[in-house]
């Protein structure tokens, strides 16, 4: 589930959201190589002579960043461009970078759980800022000579095997891959005030926000099709909910019967607002005027995946087989329909949450390089197999140096049989 994070007595917090991911066959959990260094913030000499270098070939080829635009108005090309720079876009990059390849990273710095006080759910991460994450993913991804520029996606192209990607800041970017990871827009009922508590005590994700909660008394607004699954499940952290039924359809006969159960109490009637006092939420108003009060007000938003910038490529955003918004269509490596293209995190897995979507963006990661492998393996033996069929011009050196590989110790005891023979003719 995903991206905001809510409000609570002593914490706050919050997630953004994002796809799964596993690894390889045979391959370990942990992607540090032996004999990296132990402090995140330290790097090897070697480390640091390798990122140099790879920044001045970057620099040749055309640059990232601020040097992305050369004068000349050749674009650079990259191994891969990734778009987002979120817990998916910025763990794909991580990996890329770490397998030495030219990465760059396009964010617009509309991260989505903003609002939210801290990310739950992330192992040795709990409660981390999500400002905080960011900064610190960036840093991990720099330190390998990947690149991260502030700016925004406008359009996509196909030129000839790459891929253009052109930016509001007037840059162009080529590479061999795109990896879209811009994640998603939250769109909320219509109701005052939502927008605003949107991401502290207005929330979605119970495993994002129940425990900031517990014991307290919850609200879900029947804003979509998984309301009442959303009300049983909070009924985990706390015995005190109330499913509004605001605007949605009455729960069918089987639906009631387990609200019944779990001690779910219903109030029919369109909520027309919040009650805040001292910015906290106190509750909610009903179109009668009844005022019930809350802590906390759960709802299941429209999601919609931010695929536009795909469009130019032929991929567009589909209906969700659930009902609950638009996401992108990808195999489970993140891979599109669109040779080159793929997703991860939350524009493909509408209800992702951070781990989930860093994980995504680190399988996602894995198979593009190999794809780029396989690539670069079979460009390498096509340009072998052209030189073993090229014409050979006579050189008298190297057919030397060829007679002396193939004669080499007999070479003297030949000559000897050649001038012997040459004696006796005499």
């Amino acid at each position: 589930m995903t991206g905001m994070n809510v409000l609570n007595k002593t914490n706050k917090t919050n997630k953004p959201n994002e796809s799964t991911g596993q690894n390889e066959p045979n391959e370990p959990n942990d992607q540090n190589e032996p004999n990296e260094p132990n402090e995140p913030n330290e790097l090897s000499e070697k480390n640091r002579v390798d990122r140099m270098n790879r920044m001045k070939e970057f620099d040749e080829r055309g640059g990232g960043g601020e040097r992305a635009a050369r004068a000349d108005g050749d674009l650079a090309e990259l191994d891969v461009v990734v778009v987002g720079g979120g817990a998916a876009g910025l763990s794909a990059a991580l990996t890329l970078a770490r397998a030495r390849r030219t990465v760059l990273v396009i964010d617009s710095g509309e991260p989505r759980n903003a609002p939210a006080s801290g990310v739950h759910g992330l192992l040795g991460r709990e409660g981390v800022p999500p400002a905080e994450l960011v900064r610190t993913g960036r840093e991990e991804v720099g330190r390998y000579g990947g690149l991260i520029v502030p700016d925004t996606v406008t359009g996509t192209r196909r030129d000839g095997d790459r891929i253009v990607v052109e930016t509001a800041g007037g840059r162009s970017h080529r590479a061999r891959h795109l990896l879209v990871a811009s994640g998603l827009v939250d769109e909320l009922p219509a109701v005052p005030g939502l927008r605003e508590r949107w991401g502290r005590d207005v929330l979605h994700c119970p495993y994002c926000h129940g425990w900031e909660v517990r014991d307290e008394p919850v609200g879900v607004l029947a804003s979509g099709p998984r309301a009442v699954h959303q009300a049983l499940l909070l009924r985990q952290w706390t015995p005190d909910v109330t499913l509004f039924l605001h605007t949605a359809d009455d729960p069918d006969e089987e639906q009631w019967e387990q609200l019944a159960a779990r001690g779910v109490a219903v109030v029919d009637g369109e909520v027309t607002g919040l009650v805040i006092e001292d910015d906290r939420l106190c509750g909610v108003r009903l179109a009668s005027g009844r005022r019930v009060p809350l802590k906390a007000l759960a709802l299941t938003p429209r999601f919609l995946a931010r695929g536009e910038v795909l469009s130019g490529l032929g991929v567009t955003a589909v209906e969700h087989p659930m009902g609950v918004g638009r996401y992108v269509e990808a195999d489970a490596r993140g891979a599109t329909g669109v040779r080159g293209v793929w997703v991860a995190g939350n524009v493909a897995d509408l209800m992702a949450s951070v781990a989930v979507a860093a994980a995504s963006g680190t399988q996602a990661a894995m198979a593009i390089n190999a794809e780029l492998m396989a690539a670069d393996t079979a460009a390498a033996v096509s340009a072998r197999r052209s030189a073993a069929r090229a014409p050979r011009v006579f050189a008298p050196a190297a057919e030397s140096a060829v007679g002396e590989r193939v004669l080499g110790e007999r070479r003297h005891g030949f000559e000897s049989l050649l001038g012997g023979d040459r004696g006796g003719a005499g």
